[in-house]
């Protein structure tokens, strides 16, 4: 090439043999994270062939952890984080503490210093953003309970790790150690007034920084940030709106370390918890997603690279007492944590599961250690490998807890009380509440069963299309099962009272548990093409003669799903259009009536409620008051007369004498009644004649009855 790119050449390098081996590993039904660290060992320096640039590769690495943690804050409200302090605050603070622990005991074996070795304890204690949010995301939980406890306890965990990176160097420094001279500039500008700063005044400030950057965002943020993205809205430009959200996103979160000495991920983090108040949360969610999506995966490379593979051979055994630290002795302790605090076997294996690996604060731990020169490089060397095991075991660790939970439950369920779910956010505290209404206590999660029903409707989806699916199938009296995986949705089809199969559609087990073999039709009701045409594929596969219907946004989408085996897709724009057609093609005349009878009815509520208990009475001159002020404007064209009203040519009919009419109802009826309800005691019963009582030219008697069609 005629110049250096390594920027490029990294990027292009690391997405593409990303893209090879995630697609090979989703081949052997492996997470296709699995591939993109394969892939950053194939770039990395410890293997022969291309070599990317690792600190190019961190940095991108480092965008990909502040959307992620953006896009968390977004789903993620200060309330949801206050209402699992409970649980999340002394549960990270004992785990840290344990694995800490555990780790000094591994390096005092290897005969390492106790610095060294409490360096190496803290970062096998913090577990990986990117890791655990993915993995939350994948099962679509973080929004769910379980998911909020995992993110807050992360959250602690960071901030924990923020005071680590601040108190380290200052310990060194003040026990001499050589090189130790690394300050946070804010305390070297302290210093400056205040002199050399002991132990206890570097936490002070370091607590300070945090209390202020908090207090900055809640205060300040809170207001700026909204504004901006709404202001930005309303220029009308699409290209504005995303570029202020990625704006708000790396702009809060290297603000946030440069100025108060937070981590980025902790800045991305509150912004976007700060902006999920507004309205517009959801679109700055979507707008962000391509590109968290595709640094997350750099992230991930990145890791890949820092892997040297002969530590495998030199070190065997030193590398798995380090993974089974991070694996075993991290979920022993969160498990245990979390049933002390008397919350399901489910919420205590999701948060051991989410827990059991290692991510980018301990990267930089390690990097740290070694630069002061307390921990040598071959703890470097142990971290980076029992991270890169870990976080290959993490999705079989979810696996294998998944499958050991119903045996847990059945042993230790009974003795633990489940909390009862509400419909509401969850509130500070997590002392057992006592059951609600039987529609709202819904368990978190229930062992797989297959449903018994036959010939009936597997509807895939309770969103806001499947909801009303799901209602108009209840009022019909049809025998129908839902699939969702979202828990969210799951806990309000159960409170509706159907039955729900838990799971992702597009796996074939999910739909064996919904009996899709035997059912006579398959409504699959998610917006995600894709996923939709999984399940298309899937429930095709396991009954061919099933009918099929989804839905699509787009005629791309609807001739991929047709592909894939549906029989009928709905085209929601289609439709929509079709709605907008048939209301202007409606008969104007009908539309008139309408709204005359819609203001006579606005105008009689005066005098309604100006005597509620007086009996109405057709008054003419009130009621054509009331008519008069309604403005009635009658269409010029519409239905002809009634037959028995139309006189023959140049006579009129006898006029009756007038009857006052006195409503049988109270008035307080009559305004409850429909306009056809009101009129029905003066519109003649019986059918009406279907040709004129008189001929053109015949004098006019009414007593003439009409003559009677002929059927031929």
């Amino acid at each position: 090439m005629p110049h250096s790119t390594p920027l490029i050449s990294t990027i292009v390098a690391g997405l593409v043999l990303a893209f090879i081996f995630g697609a090979i590993a989703n081949r052997f039904r492996l997470p296709p994270l699995v591939g993109y660290l394969i892939a950053g060992v194939l770039v990395g320096p410890y293997t022969p062939g291309f070599v990317g640039d690792m600190d190019l590769a961190n940095e991108l690495s480092e965008i990909g952890v502040i959307l992620l943690m953006f896009g968390v804050g977004l789903h993620f409200s200060l309330k949801d984080l206050l209402s699992v302090r409970a649980l999340a605050i002394p549960g990270a603070l004992v785990q840290i503490g344990g694995a800490t622990v555990l780790g000094l005991g591994l390096a005092l074996l290897l005969g390492w210093g106790i610095g060294a070795g409490l360096i190496f304890g803290l970062a096998l204690s913090v577990a990986s953003t990117v890791v655990l949010l993915k993995a939350l995301q994948d099962r679509h939980m973080v929004e769910s309970e379980k998911g909020k406890i995992a993110v807050g306890w992360l959250i602690v965990e960071d901030m924990a790790m923020v005071l680590a990176l601040v108190l380290i160097p200052a310990v060194a420094s003040i026990n001499g150690v050589e090189g130790a001279a690394l300050h946070d500039p804010f305390i070297d500008f302290v210093e400056r007034f205040t002199g050399p700063l002991g132990l206890l005044g570097i936490l002070g400030v370091t607590v300070f920084k945090l209390a202020a950057f908090v207090g900055f965002m809640l205060v300040v943020g809170r207001r700026v940030i909204p504004f901006v993205l709404h202001y930005t809205a309303h220029t009308g430009s699409r290209e504005l709106f995303r570029l202020a959200v990625l704006a708000i996103a790396l702009g809060v979160a290297a603000g946030a370390a440069y100025l108060f000495g937070v981590s980025l991920a902790l800045g991305a983090f509150f912004a976007g918890m700060i902006l999920s108040e507004s309205e517009l949360s959801h679109r700055a969610a979507n707008e962000s997603l391509p590109l968290r999506d595709a640094f997350a995966v750099l992230f991930f490379v990145s890791v890949g690279m820092l892997f040297d593979p002969s530590v495998l051979l030199t070190d065997p055994l030193p590398v798995i007492a380090t993974v089974l630290i991070i694996v075993v002795g991290k979920s022993v302790f969160s498990f245990l944590i979390v049933l002390a605090f008397r919350q399901p076997i489910s919420t205590a294996l999701t948060i051991s599961a989410s827990l059991a690996q290692i991510g980018e604060f301990s990267f930089i731990l390690a990097a740290l250690g070694v630069g002061l020169g307390i921990l040598p490089p071959e703890g470097r060397d142990l971290i980076l490998a029992g991270a890169i095991i870990s976080i290959i075991l993490n999705p079989l660790i979810f696996m294998a807890l998944d499958a050991l939970r119903p045996r847990l439950e059945n042993k230790f369920g009974k003795d633990m009380p489940e909390p009862a779910v509400a419909t509401g956010r969850t509130e500070p505290g997590f002392a057992p509440a006592a059951a609600p209404a039987a529609a709202e206590n819904v368990p978190e999660e229930e062992p797989a069963q297959a449903t018994a029903k036959t010939g009936h409707i597997v509807l895939v989806g309770y969103g806001r299309v499947g909801t009303v699916v799901a209602e108009a199938l209840r009022e019909a009296q049809a025998s129908f099962v839902v699939v969702e995986d979202a828990e969210a949705r799951v806990n309000a089809a159960r409170a509706r009272g159907f039955e729900v199969i838990v799971g992702n559609a597009a796996g074939s087990r999910v739909l064996n548990l919904a009996n899709v073999d035997m059912a006579a039709t398959v409504i699959v009701a998610i917006p995600n093409a894709f996923e939709a045409g999984q399940a298309v594929e899937q429930a095709r596969k396991s009954n061919p003669g099933a009918l099929i219907v989804a839905r699509a946004h787009s005629d791309e989408e609807e001739e991929h799903l047709k592909t894939l085996g549906a029989n009928v897709v709905i085209l929601g724009e289609r439709e929509i259009a079709l709605g907008m057609v048939d209301v202007v093609n409606r008969d104007s005349s009908a539309i008139a009536e309408i709204t005359a009878a819609d203001a006579v009815e606005s105008a009689l509520e005066p005098i309604v409620a100006a005597a509620p208990e007086r009996k109405l009475v057709a008054d003419p001159n009130l009621l054509a008051e009331a008519i008069e002020a309604a403005h009635i404007q009658h269409p010029d064209t519409g239905p002809a007369e009634p037959p028995y009203l139309v006189s023959s040519l140049g006579e009129e009919p006898d006029a009756e004498p007038e009857q006052e009419y006195v409503s049988d109802h109270p008035v307080s009826e009559l305004v409850e009644m429909t306009p056809e309800q009101r009129l029905a005691p003066l519109i003649p019963s019986g059918p009406r004649p279907g040709l004129p009582a008189t001929k053109p030219g015949d004098p006019f008697n009414p007593e003439v009855p009409p003559p009677v069609e002929e059927k031929v």
